[in-house]
């Protein structure tokens, strides 16, 4: 009898996006459905997967208001407990965040084994929570950060995960006579991307013939727009939900976040960027996640508290005309996903649950 398997996810991409992969992983040896809040729903097809809409708040930091999310919470806890002994599921797996908070609570009470997964460099407040509960966790590498030492024996590596059809997308292109230039927000857009290199890129088309791919969202999409028709520069702009292997297959470089996910895809697609990681998350993760594939040369790291229009300039002046070490980026990348394919990590993940 197949095993019932349930992922739970929520909140951003960066969260969903893991959860659809294990899901397509699984699905063909499982029994597999996924929970997520109403945020996380945004970011999934609803035609393709199974899902239940379990809304956990936000918990708040303000101890004020705690008290009065208790109830909701020990309400979610309940309604998962019946949930998860309806559904006869097995196990779970959680790919963080505050979402997986009553799931991860019920499971522990009905003795349903856990799986937990960490993508970022730095252990997460929800994984470090049930880590001593769970079978394993699987995560890029045994050097995360803040991870308990007597508890390392719990991690299982894998490869990077990446969607199904970055598997069949081309590698990016090197440059030739035309820049094609990624910029990439996140799932929930990033102001910084849609205002502040503006000036950037207006300087970069005077010197280049260029073109812009641009991730954003719905807010920013119109004010873009006009700025690239009045300063003559060709773009593409596009939402979170499109496919970006497309857009990167088409680009030679790139300015991003640092969301595990997204330098996971840059770096199998084998293009070269420019790390701005996001200040303000938590535990530095993004700038860990930089950090991680910038000591196997992979790309480059600018610090927000550094960036002005001089700094991103002339970085990214240097990073054309010096094709050298352009090139060695993209000799990095390829050594480093090399053993990355579906199937060694279709195989691993299977083997890893059914071992435990």
């Amino acid at each position: 009898m197949n095993k019932n398997i349930l992922i739970s996810t929520g909140g951003s991409g960066g969260h969903v996006v893991p959860a659809t992969i294990f899901y397509d992983h699984l699905e063909k040896n499982f029994e597999v459905s996924i929970t997520s809040d109403k945020r996380g729903a945004y970011f999934l097809n609803k035609l393709k997967y199974n899902i239940k809409i379990i809304d956990t708040p936000k918990l708040s930091k303000n101890l004020f208001l705690l008290p009065f999310q208790i109830p909701i919470i020990i309400y979610l806890i309940v309604k998962s407990l019946f949930f998860l002994k309806r559904k006869k599921i097995d196990i779970l797996i959680s790919t963080g965040g505050y979402m997986s908070l009553p799931l991860c609570i019920a499971s522990k009470i009905l003795n349903i084994k856990i799986f937990l997964f960490e993508p970022n460099m730095v252990l997460g407040r929800a994984n470090r929570l049930f880590l001593t509960f769970c079978e394993k966790i699987f995560c890029y590498s045994k050097e995360i950060k803040n991870f308990p030492n007597r508890l390392k024996n719990k991690i299982s590596t894998i490869e990077t995960l990446l969607r199904k059809e970055f598997y069949y997308a081309k590698p990016s292109k090197d440059f030739d006579n035309k820049i094609n230039l990624l910029i990439i927000g996140g799932s929930q857009g990033a102001e910084l991307f849609d205002t502040t290199i503006n000036e950037v890129l207006i300087k970069l088309c005077i010197k280049y013939r260029l073109k812009i791919f641009q991730q954003t969202n719905y807010k920013n999409y119109k004010n873009l727009k006009n700025f690239y028709s009045k300063n003559n520069i060709q773009s593409k702009l596009f939402d979170f939900n499109e496919n970006i292997s497309d857009f990167m297959s088409q680009s030679n470089i790139c300015i991003t976040r640092a969301g595990a996910s997204t330098l996971a895809e840059l770096t199998f697609l084998n293009v070269p960027y420019v790390a701005i990681p996001l200040p303000f998350a938590k535990g530095n993760h993004q700038y860990e996640n930089a950090l991680f594939y910038e000591e196997k040369g992979c790309n480059w790291i600018l610090k927000q508290s550094e960036l002005n229009e001089s700094s991103l300039s002339n970085k990214l002046i240097n990073i054309i005309e010096n094709k050298d070490e352009y090139l060695n980026k993209k000799i990095n990348m390829r050594n480093f996903s090399y053993q990355n394919t579906w199937n060694n990590i279709n195989q691993k993940i299977i083997k890893i649950i059914n071992e435990n």
